[in-house]
């Protein structure tokens, strides 16, 4: 799975933004390792740095200088929707009679063509694919009739899908989360300015204190001073569609989402895997870096039931070998496995073994792990997941594999437990999950478990009563 992407807006009183922003660019970076980017503005004009790359790579302190202004925002991406080149990557700027716009986006939309079709026909000429410059057009064209707030809500009575944006108009720096808060956004304050940031990590890299969430529908407005915010409550959602795959896998363990810290979610995941599913062998041990919480708890949870069992790392991760999922065959991803993680055969050899991840998708790191504890000398290989079997893909931001890919999409964890080579195979619950979260199943994404969405997705199953935008002709005809 790809992640998904981070953003960030910033709005000090009399400092830089340009080195605020890249450190939290850097804190965000697990989100998104394509290209990076930064936008500020010095009250006369916008400046602008992205590229192709990580944040490392793609500034150094001569771009940092030459990104004027007190105010801005940032993005790290993985390609979601539209192509991988700088065409898509953000912020995404745009200049028109009513000022400057700079958007980046978290998430996905799913009527992305549909506006972009209508917005051709008015006479909009697009220079990409993806769907954030779908947004700045519609906003822009807003803005030349209404006021800030108006056109935000206007947008947003048109765009369906997942977004938390952090956007610039001029000077002025905004968050907006969509109505069913799909993706994260957090307000920070620092000594002399407020943070708009995909994570709270991002926030205290700042040495700033997280204030709140964004709430789903909200639109938060950042004074240009740096002395505070206003706040809009554009929508009011019934239930919310939190994704919960950010405290399961792709947020950082040190992050506040939605009022949880994401460590203390994942270790009580972890106890919930005990609870339900544990079984007493001699060793304990987390796929790094994503699994080790989820263990953290389960071996807690054993040692308190009398269970004799160890917590230990008997994997180590080789830090210096790119992500698995950028490999693009099969024999590359296999390959990948090895060139990753090596055993600690003391750790393993002549013992019992459980094994804890996040997650299994395609099955074929699964298989090449249980392979490397046998062959390490393991007599016996558990696995537990700390989330419910992957059955569908995701439309709202997650770059994930199709059905036909995805080995649970067909398969029963007894199937799955076969193929993988694994003496058994338990995933956790959605119940479980949404227990951990400490929200109902009703206010969460579920949709890549259970094949069925929050959003009105074309051939799919919805969770809820929703319906999507009408958009140009179809507007027009449902206005007659």
């Amino acid at each position: 799975m790809h992640e998904k992407c981070g953003v960030v807006g910033v709005s000090l009183a009399d400092r830089s933004a340009a080195r605020p922003l890249y450190y939290s660019l850097y804190a965000l970076q697990h989100r998104g390792q394509e290209s990076a980017g930064i936008v500020t503005h010095d009250s006369f004009q916008q400046h602008s740095k992205v590229e192709m790359g990580l944040v490392g790579d793609v500034f150094d302190e001569d771009d940092l200088a030459a990104l004027n202004g007190t105010q801005g925002v940032g993005h790290v991406r993985y390609p979601t929707a539209g192509s991988v080149d700088c065409s898509c990557a953000q912020p995404f700027t745009v200049s028109f009679k009513s000022g400057s716009l700079a958007l980046s986006h978290n998430g996905n939309l799913v009527n992305a063509d549909e506006i972009r079709d209508d917005l051709a026909d008015l006479g909009h000429a697009f220079t990409s694919d993806g769907d954030t410059e779908v947004i700045a057009h519609d906003l822009a064209r807003n803005l030349l009739e209404e006021d800030l707030v108006r056109a935000v809500k206007r947008t947003m009575d048109r765009i369906h899908g997942s977004y938390s944006l952090t956007i610039m108009h001029g000077e002025t720096v905004l968050g907006l989360r969509d109505p069913q808060g799909n993706r994260p956004l957090a307000i920070g304050e620092v000594e002399d300015g407020y943070v708009l940031a995909s994570e709270s990590a991002a926030i205290d890299t700042l040495d700033g204190e997280l204030v709140r969430d964004v709430e789903p529908g909200e639109l938060v407005v950042l004074h240009q001073d740096g002395s505070g915010f206003d706040s809009y409550q554009l929508f009011d959602a019934e239930h919310t569609a939190h994704c919960f795959f950010e405290h399961v896998y792709f947020a950082r363990p040190d992050s506040v989402i939605d009022e949880e810290l994401v460590y203390e979610v994942r270790r009580e995941l972890g106890r919930s895997l005990w609870e339900d599913h544990g079984v007493e062998t001699d060793v304990v041990m987390p796929v790094p870096d994503s699994g080790r919480a989820f263990a953290s708890g389960y071996a807690e949870a054993a040692q308190e039931d009398g269970a004799d069992v160890e917590f230990a790392e008997g994997l180590m991760k080789n830090r210096y070998v790119g992500r698995t999922f950028i490999m693009p065959t099969q024999d590359e991803r296999e390959r990948a496995v090895r060139l990753k993680l090596n055993p600690i055969k003391s750790t393993i050899e002549g013992k019992t073994v459980t094994i804890i991840d996040d997650s299994i998708v395609r099955g074929t790191t699964s298989t090449q792990l249980v392979d490397l504890l046998r062959e390490a000398g393991a007599e016996g290989v558990h696995v537990r997941i700390g989330a419910p079997p992957i059955v569908a893909p995701c439309y709202m931001g997650i770059d994930m594999a199709t059905r036909e890919e995805l080995i649970a999409a067909d398969r029963s964890p007894a199937e799955i437990r076969d193929e993988i080579g694994a003496d058994s195979l338990s995933y956790i619950s959605v119940e479980s999950v949404a227990e951990a979260i400490g929200r109902s199943t009703a206010d969460l994404c579920l949709g890549c478990v259970t094949g069925e969405y929050p959003y009105d997705i074309e051939g799919e199953a919805t969770d809820r009563d929703v319906t999507r935008p009408s958009i140009g002709e179809a507007a027009a005809g449902a206005d007659d």
